[in-house]
């Protein structure tokens, strides 16, 4: 159970002090370049990982309720596994998605309590609207918004190809290539790396195959 504590809380400690940062220093959809294929870019996301979101503000109660359901069931697989006393193939990938799991879940559910601004959903145009200037962290219950209708902070952005088509090419010319264009967070590099550690590990965590 140590291990677990552990990992969750240096993952969060790290991915919530990094959106407090970007959140409380930069203007919404503010870029620096950190070094060539890395940047800072600070946006928000009322979804899911990478940018990924639908449905207005009943997608997001539904990915905030559906996220609470997966961190209660994977409390619930740890206890068993611990008791079981299964490998460290599996306890720390999953305590690794477990940490950034929890760590989308409390930009949603209170960010919009304790900042002063963020986005918030316009239903007259069934759209996210932006702000301007910085946010500030205020009393808990007097920020932009309520319970659940926060927004997800991401960052971390790497366009390793980051180039216009010369405008003299046929067809193709003046367009923008990007890639990897998605923006995300350390929470969402958990999740990630966790899943892919699994999948590379996957006979060491599963020796007898999937047995929750």
């Amino acid at each position: 159970m140590k291990k677990i504590v552990l990992i969750t809380f240096l993952i969060l400690l790290i991915d919530q002090a990094s959106k407090i940062y970007i959140k409380t220093n930069f203007n919404l959809n503010d870029s620096i370049s950190v070094f060539p294929g890395f940047k800072l870019t600070f946006v928000e996301n009322p979804g899911m990982a990478y940018g990924f979101h639908f449905g207005g503000m009943l997608g997001k109660y539904f990915l905030v309720i559906v996220r609470i359901f997966l961190i209660g069931g994977m409390i619930y697989l740890f206890n068993k596994w611990l008791k079981r006393g299964e490998s460290n193939y599996l306890i720390i990938p999953m305590s690794i998605i477990f940490a950034g799991a929890i760590g989308n879940l409390i930009d949603g559910m209170f960010y919009g309590l304790i900042f002063d601004s963020g986005m918030v959903y316009d239903e007259s145009v069934n759209q996210w609207i932006g702000y301007g200037g910085v946010s500030k962290l205020v009393s808990f219950g007097e920020g932009y918004s309520t319970f659940m209708k926060g927004c997800v902070v991401d960052m971390l952005h790497f366009p390793l190809v980051d180039w216009y088509v010369p405008e003299s090419w046929p067809l193709i010319g003046g367009k923008h290539i990007e890639f990897f264009k998605y923006i995300f967070n350390v929470a969402d590099s958990a999740i990630t790396v966790g899943a892919a550690l699994l999948l590379i590990f996957r006979k060491k965590a599963f020796p007898n195959g999937l047995e929750f």
